[in-house]
């Protein structure tokens, strides 16, 4: 069924309101999104499973080809593709490398070559107990019986996929999201996706761009009952991704209490929540919650692969207080699990016991050093966007900038957006595109920003950073497209295109430097806003004129 839906699918073009407008059923799983049917040939030696699992791909995967094939490296490859599209902390090596190192982590005793309890060594599930108790500021202390431990947090996407829904079944979600869970939902247990489609435009209960309401939740769900599909969970990312959205205490309590109300088990993916670097921005986990609307069907996610700077050890951990749901990940934790040698390291990574040197490491070194280095990451690139007058959502968390390039695309397809990354790869930057994310609006791209840190020389120029290298290329594409752009604006007639512009708000970042071009005439009160807004924006005037200083 699979297959012969894939044949009859076309490109993953179109606008939002002809996606809309198919039948859910059709569309729930969105397969012409991640998937290239023109160039798909049967296999004889594969299953119809098999066959849809060799062509499950996207322009993410497309893109991780080329760059593994033409990596950047300062030595040996200096015109190499530079990778902005893979969300890794690539900034504390030094730090980890060292700790890793150290002597406590090297241990070898029989019960760690040898068959594990398959929810994980009950050592290391009582130290994550502690840890997520400590970190996520939990009323009473975490239990090891409800700690289970898998090869990472795609792992447990798909785990709690297959117990949680039958095939054919599906899960709400928010859009954009990491598309790796529509691949770890889906390939394993056949389950899909409802989508709640998130766009820039503040309207109704909405106070920022892509603002996840509980209006928008009950809608999506509601639709999908109409059609005829069983949704059974609802997934929420925070810190979000792509987005770097926090969510609040009470926007967490309303997503809890709707998902009450329908009876929907909420899987929680916090794997972001120590990768908070300002401290303006405030992290609350659901395990902080004095009291959960329901805890038998609430279950958190997390890993070290983010938060500790390596995503090459695959651990993740799932909490939950459902024993029946844990039992059931556990049976499936046989095709998952983590060896016995690294769930040794884990646990003394984590470990908070006064004889450790590890709660000092983590507390007073590792996060005061990786918030203040994810900080200044952050900066440059966000200064590097302002410079080029490109509008980006300004958050506080994870490793990403979601950026606004619609200026960029003539015509506002997905098709078009599809054209301007693989002009950004031509040119040996790779990005992560807003449809790989599921995202509503066409043009919107995530750069990862929490890069190398070394020093690198590209021809006769000054010293640059990794990051500096491939914003300049990034810049290069973009003078390119506006010049394009520009010239043929010049042989039509100009067309104002407000559909393109997000709300001016200060959860978007606008500055005045390359506005769209308008028509002679064509300004109004908006136009005049708006720019007023971003000139206050770019001013320190107000800071420094405080009404305490007036009085």
């Amino acid at each position: 069924q699979a297959l012969s839906e894939i044949a009859g699918l076309g490109g993953g073009g179109g606008d939002l309101q002809e996606m809309r407008a198919r039948p859910l059923s059709e569309r729930r799983a969105d397969v012409h999104g991640f998937c290239n049917p023109s160039d798909f040939q049967r296999s004889p030696y594969l299953s119809a499973r098999g066959n849809f699992a060799s062509i499950f791909r996207g322009s993410t995967e497309e893109g991780y080809k080329a760059y593994h094939a033409d990596k950047y490296d300062e030595d040996k490859n200096p015109n190499g593709i530079i990778n902005f599209g893979t969300s890794e902390n690539k900034l504390c090596f030094d730090l980890m490398s060292k700790r890793l190192t150290q002597t406590d982590m090297n241990l070898m005793e029989p019960p760690l070559l040898q068959y594990p309890d398959w929810k994980g060594h009950m050592f290391l599930r009582e130290e994550v107990a502690r840890f997520l108790t400590y970190y996520c500021k939990a009323p009473a202390p975490l239990k090891a019986e409800n700690v289970i431990i898998l090869n990472g947090c795609g792992s447990l996407f798909s785990a709690l996929a297959t117990v949680l829904c039958d095939p054919g079944e599906a899960v709400l979600i928010a859009t954009p999201f990491y598309g790796g869970i529509t691949q770890s939902v889906f390939l394993y247990g056949n389950v899909k996706l409802v989508y709640a489609y998130l766009d820039s435009k503040i309207t109704g209960t909405s106070t920022r761009p892509f603002q996840l309401t509980v209006e928008k939740l009950e809608k999506a769900l509601q639709d999908a009952r109409a059609q005829g599909v069983t949704v059974r969970a609802l997934i929420l990312l925070n810190p979000q991704n792509p987005l770097g959205d926090i969510y609040s205490l009470s926007e967490l309590q309303d997503y809890l209490e709707f998902a009450k109300r329908h009876e929907l088990h909420v899987i929680v993916d916090e794997i972001y929540m120590l990768s908070v670097f300002d401290e303006s921005a405030t992290f609350h986990s659901v395990l902080g919650m004095d009291r959960l609307p329901d805890p038998q069907r609430t279950h958190v996610m997390w890993g070290i692969s983010k938060d500790f700077a390596v995503s090459g050890i695959r651990f993740g951990t799932l909490y939950t207080e459902n024993q029946d749901v844990a039992n059931a990940v556990a049976s499936l934790c046989y095709f998952h699990g983590v060896c016995g040698p690294v769930q040794h390291k884990v646990a003394q990574l984590l470990r908070d016991r006064g004889e450790s040197v590890a709660p000092q490491w983590i507390n007073q070194v590792y996060l005061r050093a990786n918030h203040a280095r994810l900080k200044a990451a952050h900066t440059y690139v966000t200064d590097e966007l302002k410079t080029l007058g490109v509008p980006f959502l300004n958050r506080n968390a994870g490793f990403f900038v979601w950026i606004d390039f619609r200026k960029y695309l003539k015509t506002g397809t997905f098709e078009e957006e599809m054209l301007l990354w693989r002009r950004f790869l031509d040119n040996k930057v790779l990005l992560s595109c807003g449809k790989a994310f599921e995202c509503s609006e066409p043009g919107w791209f995530r750069i990862i920003f929490a890069d190398k840190t070394h020093r690198l020389q590209l021809g006769d120029v000054s010293p640059l950073s990794y990051t500096t290298a491939g914003m300049q290329r990034i810049r290069k594409v973009l003078e390119e497209r506006e010049q394009e752009i520009l010239a043929e604006e010049k042989e039509q007639p100009c067309q104002s295109d407000q559909d393109g512009k997000a709300d001016s708000t200060d959860e978007v970042i606008f500055v005045s430097r390359h506005q769209e071009p308008t028509c002679a005439g064509n300004s109004n009160l908006g136009d005049l806003i708006g720019l007023l807004q971003q000139q206050m924006r770019s001013s320190d005037w107000l800071q420094k004129n405080t009404a305490e200083q007036f009085a």
